[in-house]
């Protein structure tokens, strides 16, 4: 049984994490969060000591070592996207290692300190890349894999995930906290993509808004078009008339993958692969990061290889 503390545990992710702790049959130690809306330890960890305060977290988390001789093996780290990085340190600093949801950080020379950090420490770092691990995933990289073709795959990845008047309020609406929706609601994608098809060799971006992006990628082995939206407007009508507020499609060569199915248990999964020693490295979170820095900063240009849906959005 191995030690964990939960950094951000209030927040949207954190229940997965939770549930990944308990499943794998470790023990939650302390966790964290400055709001105090937490009954969902209850139904997982209900002894675990819950505080507000950092300082406070970290002195117990010091005080067990010191006292009682209790040593923390993980930190998982689910807070704002902004403090990944610092938290991430933070855990090394206590000698465990971290789990981090995505992105690891916002900017690619934060990667090289952590590098720098990781290679001085006896810890590792592991970053949440869960759809590596998703079914329909693996099974489309071992078929790319095998059919070897020489010409690019056409590709079209679609993503709306609607969001309320709340979500610009929260820091997820501060691009200089949380990245923008391009790295809130892409990155995953981008990282799945990539391990697939291989490293970007050209971007452009046609459409970067606050709440909704879209952009082409060339990969090594494929053609993207993409678009991103938190918008409930870019829904589709058929999905509107059935009253939901996501859509996502990914179609390779026209063909669509199935993702509906196999996300429950992608985090557990996740940890039970760090526990063995196999969880995703510092070196394979950096593409996406990479790519989502180059879309957020890159100019944007009017002509290209463009998604379907600009079509709709330029009438």
């Amino acid at each position: 049984m191995k030690n964990f503390a939960i950094l951000g545990v209030a927040g949207y992710i954190a229940p997965r994490h939770l549930m990944a702790i308990k499943d794998t049959g470790n023990n939650l130690l302390a966790s964290l969060d400055k709001n105090d809306s937490v009954g969902i330890l209850d139904s997982y960890f209900p002894n675990s000591n819950f505080f507000v305060e950092f300082e406070r977290f970290d002195r117990h988390i010091e005080k067990l070592k010191r006292q009682e001789n209790i040593q923390l093996d993980y930190v998982s780290v689910c807070t704002p996207n902004y403090l990944h990085d610092s938290h991430i340190r933070m855990a090394l600093r206590r000698g465990a290692d971290a789990i981090c949801e995505k992105p690891l950080v916002l900017n690619p020379w934060n990667l090289d300190a952590l590098e720098a950090i990781e290679s001085e420490s006896e810890n590792r770092i592991n970053a949440i890349l869960q759809l590596r691990l998703h079914p329909s995933v693996i099974a489309l990289k071992q078929k790319v894999q095998a059919q070897n073709n020489k010409a690019k795959y056409e590709i079209d990845l679609t993503y709306i995930t609607s969001r309320g008047k709340w979500y610009d309020i929260s820091w997820k609406g501060d691009e200089s906290k949380s990245g923008g929706i391009v790295t809130n609601i892409g990155i995953h994608f981008f990282d799945m993509l990539t391990w697939i098809f291989g490293n970007v060799q050209e971007s452009e971006v046609h459409l970067r808004e606050h709440d909704k992006a879209s952009g082409y990628l060339e990969l090594e082995n494929a053609r993207v078009r993409w678009f991103l939206s938190i918008d409930s407007n870019s829904l589709p009508k058929e999905i509107k008339e059935k009253g939901q507020r996501t859509y996502r499609s990914i179609t390779v060569e026209g063909e669509e993958i199935e993702f509906s199915q196999g996300f429950t248990d992608l985090h557990t999964k996740t940890y039970e692969e760090v526990l063995k020693g196999n969880g995703f490295s510092l070196k394979d979170a950096r593409p996406s990061i990479e790519t989502v820095y180059n879309i957020r900063n890159i100019n944007i240009i009017s002509k290209g290889i463009k998604h379907p849906y600009l079509s709709n959005l330029e009438v």
